[in-house]
Order: C-alpha cells, then structure tokens, then sequence
C-alpha cells in the first residue's frame, strides 16, 4: 500500500499521523516486548519507540518542516535563562519577577489609589489564565514537546485523575489561605487584587470633628468666630489609623509572603517541566506582580507605613519566593528522581506513574485558576452609578485582558 506523502497539508499530515499511530505501535511492539512491560519506565518506553523506523520517518519529517531560525521569543528567553541547569534558571526567574515590581515602588506616589490599577489587574488576569490554559495545562497531560522528534502520550486514566486532584488541591489551598485571611481581618477587607477603601472615613475622631465642623460652617451665618475657628483644621494632628487597618497590613503582609512561596513553587516546576513553560510562567508572574505590588505597597502606606519601610517590607516578602524555588528544586531533585531507579510504571503515587514531584505543577495550576478568577475577577466586575464610565472602563478591562492572553496564545504558538 503506497503512503501518501508527509509533505501535504497541515490537515493531511495529521490525519496520516492519526492513521498509522496504530501501525506505529504494531510494529514498536517487539522492542517494547523485549522486557516485561510493566517494569519499564516511561523514559525507557519513549527510547524504544524512538527506535522504531516509522517514528524515525516521523521525526525527521518534522525536522524538515521545522522553523529554521529561531523565533524572536526564542532568542529573548535564551539570552534571559542560559543555564541548561533548571535549577539555576528557576532562581534566575525568581530573581526577575521578585527584583523590578520592587523597584518600581519607588515611582509610586504614596497615595496611590489601589483602584486606578484595575487595567493592569485585567492585563494579569489574560496573562495567568492564557499561561494556565494555553502552557500548564497541555503540559501537565500531554507532557513535553521535542523539537527534533515526535512523541507519543500514554494513556494513564489513573495518572490523569491524581493529576485533577493536584489542580484541585492548589484551587483549595488558596481558597483557604484567603479565606483565613479575611476572617482575621474581621469581613472582607482583604482581596488578592488589593481593592482597599480609604481607611481615613472609618476613624470616628476624624469623623465626628470633620462632621461638627460642617454643621458649623453650613449651620451659621459666616461670623468671626466661625472664621477663628478654621485654623483649627489646619494645625489639627493626623487622626490615628484605624486598628482594624493596621492588621489588615500586616496580614497582607504574611499573605504576600506565602503567596510570593507559591510563585516560587509555579517558576521551579515549570522549568522542571521544559524550559519554554519556565519562560513562559515567568512571564505570567511577573505581569501579575507589578498590580500585586503595587496595591501591596498601598495597603501599607494606609495602614501607617512610610514609604521607606513599605518598601523594605515588600522586598522582606520577596524572600518568600526564593524559598518557594528552593522548596520546588529540592522536591523535583529528589521527589521525581526516582522514576528511573525504581524500575516500572507502577512505583509511583497510587500504583501510577506519577512522582510527588510531578505534582507541582498541577497544584500551581490550582492556584492560577483560583488567583485569575475567584480572587481578582469579582473586582472586575464591579461597577459604579456613571454608565459611559463604566462602559468605557469596562472596555479598557477587556481589551487589557485579551492582550495579555494574546501574548500568552502568541508564545506558545511560535
């Protein structure tokens, strides 16, 4: 029977890709039989596949029909991650996102409102889901790809539900963490977009003095007295912040610390997982930390920071990510280590394949989806009494939110 050519359109290719996979395994299936299928890994698997003369026609199809330069995101993410260590690369990303948001507090005026940052929020928002959708997810069932040759996924229903129960687990676990956070606070002060009121108003010292004066000065007839008494507002001390207020700072300070352990925890799997989701999962993070940052840096001056110390505490909280990263390098070192070791598909979690380190990822899947949607979304969706406002606010939202999935859509595509 003559094969139709490999170098016919995309839609033929895959379809004769579909059409012989069948064939691929037939005629694989002596090497792979050689030794007890149960106690091959899955790298010993891929290696006998690789072998088999198809496959081979495969790659080197693939080969040829392959870019031959390097696209410009390429060329970028290799200049910024050199290392063929992933270990080393992780902490080069941990260094990107956690060093420039910092900095760039120092061109923040100190009565930024947390508000004006919705734009932003919505670009991080594109950017997290189109890197949870478009990188993590694919990577997380399908696995790698390789430039140079085809590959092959095996189905593991197992394999596949425990991996679910690692997204799961992420989506939970910062469901709770925010949920702690709001019941410390005493409501729902707290929101992981940092969408703060002005703590001025709650103080009743302020209030009821700001509330007689107006009585006075709208009350009375302007007279002497009413005017002897408007310097009183000027040499009037600084009303003390709210309490409450104060410990939503601080709060929001040891929730940005174990926020900051995940992102550490999202850049070392992806990196153990290929170098392109490493680059791109930097890139998601590192959009999102600017807003995060930012609205960070707000609460603090509010709850009675100055701009100094503001900063040195948000560069404390960056520790937080460098701990995540050396947590995820240490559990990818010697959680997944030993797959090869072990000898067999069925040493892992459960009787799968699965590795604990294996399971970083998801859980980082986990907490995107839950910090793209439930934690920043509902900001998003509140509106104000002005309607062509709002309107045209909300087109700004959207469309900021639909450039940073097209970045993310773009990445991958190349």
């Amino acid at each position: 029977m003559a094969i139709p050519s490999l170098r016919s359109s995309n839609m033929l290719k895959y379809s004769i890709y579909a059409l012989f996979l069948g064939l691929a395994a037939t005629v694989c299936a002596k090497s792979i039989l050689i030794k007890d299928p149960s106690l091959l890994t899955l790298d010993e698997i891929e290696e006998n596949v690789q072998q088999c003369s198809f496959v081979q026609t495969l790659s080197k199809h693939k080969i040829e029909t392959s870019p031959a330069h390097a696209s410009l995101t390429t060329q970028l993410f290799a200049l910024l991650f050199p290392s063929s260590s992933p270990a080393i690369n992780a902490l080069l990303a941990t260094a990107y996102i956690s060093g420039p948001p910092n900095f760039l507090l120092a061109l923040c005026p100190p009565n930024i409102d947390p508000s004006s940052l919705s734009v932003m929020v919505a670009f991080a928002v594109g950017g997290l889901l189109g890197d949870t959708l478009f990188h993590l997810l694919p990577e997380i069932f399908l696995g790698e790809d390789h430039h140079d040759r085809v590959k092959f996924v095996m189905l593991e229903p197992n394999r596949n539900l425990l991996l679910g129960v690692g997204i799961l687990a992420g989506l939970v676990t910062f469901m709770a963490m925010d949920k702690a956070l709001r019941i410390a606070t005493g409501g729902d002060q707290h929101s992981h977009s940092h969408s703060h009121s002005n703590p001025e108003p709650s103080s009743p010292a302020n209030g009821s003095t700001t509330s007689s004066k107006q009585v006075k000065s709208n009350g009375e007839v302007r007279q002497r007295k009413s005017k002897k008494e408007e310097p009183t507002t000027t040499t009037m001390e600084p009303a003390p912040i709210n309490p409450s207020v104060k410990l939503a700072g601080l709060l929001n300070l040891i929730a940005d610390f174990t926020h900051n352990i995940t992102d550490g925890l999202a850049l070392s799997s992806s990196f153990y997982a290929s170098p392109a989701l490493g680059a791109t999962t930097t890139m998601a993070v590192f959009f999102h930390e600017i807003p995060h940052e930012v609205g960070d840096f707000a609460l603090l001056i509010q709850s009675g920071f100055s701009k100094r110390k503001a900063m040195g505490a948000q560069f404390i909280t960056a520790v937080g990510a460098f701990l995540g990263t050396c947590i995820g390098i240490f559990v990818n070192e010697y959680g997944s280590g030993g797959s090869d070791s072990a000898g067999g598909l069925t040493t892992g979690i459960w009787g799968t394949s699965l590795q604990w380190g294996d399971m970083l990822l998801p859980f980082t899947a986990g907490t995107f989806l839950y910090v793209g949607t439930v934690a920043v979304i509902p900001e998003l969706l509140e509106t104000g009494a002005n309607k062509s406002q709002e309107l045209r606010k909300t087109a700004l939202q959207f469309g900021a939110m639909f450039v940073g999935a097209a970045i993310m859509l773009g990445i991958s595509w190349s």
